[in-house]
């Protein structure tokens, strides 16, 4: 880099800033001037410091001589701002409405205060360096975002099928023009001109140059818009999207559906209480309305229902509410009381007498409003049929139950049948004690009212038997110490039964056992002897017959005589041995 003396650097520069000003070109110093096509824009922000950068390639700070701000006053003029020579402090050039708002940055950038619209035009850094004077001028734009966005001029209520100025959108103060865009549930609406008609429009404020946009929808609501947001919202050129407060309509139609609801417990019997509701779709909806309760009209003021008390089954029938500037439109309902009616003959405690026959009928009469199903019990045993009696018995009596059962609804009755008689013993009998050292008696007997029980003799009482169904099981246990013949007696009002049995000793029976074993000893050798001597009869029979033949034939042969002689002989002598034979087998 050459050196030169303060003299010559402050020639040059007089003489640079002279052609500068007058618009020249000096051939050969490297100067020039004018404007450059594509220019660097900076955006500042309304309000805001904007700082507006030299850039006029690498350099030191150190290389440059002098550095100089000045702007566009528009018509070809320019206005000065602040220059700095050297490393001396920069000095305010500007009288105008920058004089007080200009400053440099170390690195030479140009510092705006309190950016407004005003100030959207070029500005220019020039510096000297060396022997050469470099330009870089700088495009500003100004932005602002709306200080406001909000819905006014809504209605209240919207009429379906007609178009209605829903509202207006304002984006105040902005620059550029805020876009506005209306949403309905967060989706976008397009005006269509149909349902949907947008109108926009920007207004500049001459003072300040901002812009205010608006935008007007009119929009043919329909029933499902009922509840829905409507919201606007814009994009500012910097910065995040922008959505106003939501704004919601109250959506008037005509009732187009009426419904009649029946609101009571399941089943609905006699005794209930029923409430009809009339429910209707307009909006604003019915106060009043007409409820039709067979044949005769109640009307009803500010309210929708009507509550029918204490219903019974002729409440059964077809009921309707209508609404009353409007009788056509109108809803009808069926409503069932459920009934369930039963009657048992006989009820309550029968009492007959035993053995008597077809004098117990049952008769069970049901009037319900559907199907019943039947089942009966006796003494909570459940029964395949409805009992029948004949001939009456003991076993007959007990606790009967019908159940009637329709849906949810179910009836019971009952009666309970004694049969009463003189009683009588079934079984008596005896069984030894597992021990052996006693004897048990049993005493069953049937008898109605309870028969009472005594024995012949005494005994310790191990058990009676619960009285069901006219039976009874008394048990006693003896000790006896001979043959004894022992009664059991069973009475009640209306007679008596006695039975007896033959319970032995308890020394008898040891006895008894002994012989019984004795005589089964003596009775088995008896036998043996009986069958070894039938045994040797039969060998010495047999012998016998052996020899004699043997004789008879040797005698035939000596003679000559023929052997049919003798034949009749032989058979008897056969004939007698098979007996014998017989008698010894067996």
């Amino acid at each position: 880099m050459h050196l030169l003396s303060a003299s010559c650097v402050c020639a040059l520069l007089s003489a640079a800033l002279l052609l500068h000003g007058k618009g020249g070109i000096v051939s050969g110093t490297g100067l020039t001037r004018g404007a450059v096509s594509g220019l660097e824009t900076v955006i500042g922000m309304y309000g805001e410091t904007v700082e507006i950068p030299c850039k006029n390639g690498a350099i030191e700070a150190e290389d440059v001589l002098m550095t100089k701000w000045k702007y566009d006053k528009g018509e070809g003029r320019s206005g000065d701002l602040l220059v700095k020579q050297g490393g001396q402090p920069f000095s305010v050039s500007a009288t105008d409405e920058y004089k007080g708002r200009v400053s440099m940055a170390s690195n030479f950038s140009l510092l705006l205060s309190a950016a407004m619209l005003a100030d959207q035009r070029a500005f220019t850094c020039m510096m000297v360096i060396g022997a050469d004077i470099r330009e870089n001028p700088v495009n500003v734009v100004i932005y602002k975002r709306p200080t406001d966005l909000r819905i006014t001029e809504n209605v209240e209520e919207l009429e379906i099928g007609k178009f209605t100025k829903l509202g207006t959108c304002f984006a105040k103060d902005a620059n550029p023009a805020a876009n506005i865009t209306w949403l309905k549930n967060n989706k976008p609406l397009v005006a269509d001109g149909k349902g949907i008609s947008i109108q926009a429009s920007v207004q500049v404020d001459s003072v300040t140059g901002l812009s205010t946009s608006s935008s007007s929808l009119e929009y043919v609501a329909e029933k499902e818009d009922t509840d829905s947001n409507f919201t606007c919202s814009t994009q500012p050129t910097v910065g995040a999207e922008m959505v106003s407060s939501p704004a919601t309509f109250t959506i008037t139609y005509s009732t187009e559906n009426i419904v009649l609801q029946v609101s009571a417990q399941e089943p609905l019997v006699e005794g209930d209480n029923v409430t009809l509701k009339c429910l209707a779709d307009g909006n604003p909806a019915p106060t009043s309305f007409n409820f039709h309760l067979k044949g005769e009209v109640v009307k009803v003021e500010n309210a929708d229902f009507y509550t029918i008390t204490n219903v019974s089954r002729d409440t059964s029938g077809e009921y309707k509410c209508s609404l009353i500037d409007d009788p056509t439109m109108e809803s009808s309902k069926d409503i069932t009381v459920q009934y369930l009616d039963m009657s048992l003959s006989p009820s309550g405690k029968v009492i007959k007498s035993l053995g008597e026959t077809n004098s117990l009928e049952i008769n069970l009469q049901i009037n319900s409003s559907a199907k019943a199903t039947i089942s009966w019990t006796k003494d909570n045993i459940k029964l395949e049929k409805e009992p029948k009696f004949t001939k009456l018995s003991f076993s007959d009596s007990g606790l009967y139950e019908c159940d009637v059962t329709m849906g949810l609804l179910s009836r019971k009755a009952f009666f309970e049948l004694v049969v009463e008689g003189a009683p009588v013993i079934k079984q008596l009998s005896k069984q030894r004690g597992e021990d052996g050292q006693h004897k048990v008696l049993y005493c069953e007997a049937e008898g109605s009212p309870k028969p009472a029980v005594s024995w012949s003799i005494n005994g310790t009482l191990l058990e009676e038997s619960p009285f069901i169904n006219g039976k009874i099981t008394h048990k006693i246990m003896v000790v006896p110490t001979a043959n004894l013949t022992v009664s059991c007696t069973v009475s009640n009002e209306f007679g008596t039964d006695t039975q007896a049995i033959n319970v032995s000793s308890l020394f008898e029976d040891v006895r008894v056992d002994k012989q019984d074993q004795s005589q089964d000893s003596d009775q088995t050798k008896l036998v043996v002897g009986v069958v070894v001597g039938l045994l040797i009869a039969t060998l010495v029979i047999g012998l016998a017959y052996w020899v004699y033949m043997k004789k008879t034939k040797q005698g035939t042969w000596k003679t000559g005589e023929k052997e049919d002689g003798s034949s009749e002989e032989e058979k008897k002598l056969e004939e007698k041995v098979e007996e014998n034979s017989q008698k010894a087998e067996v």
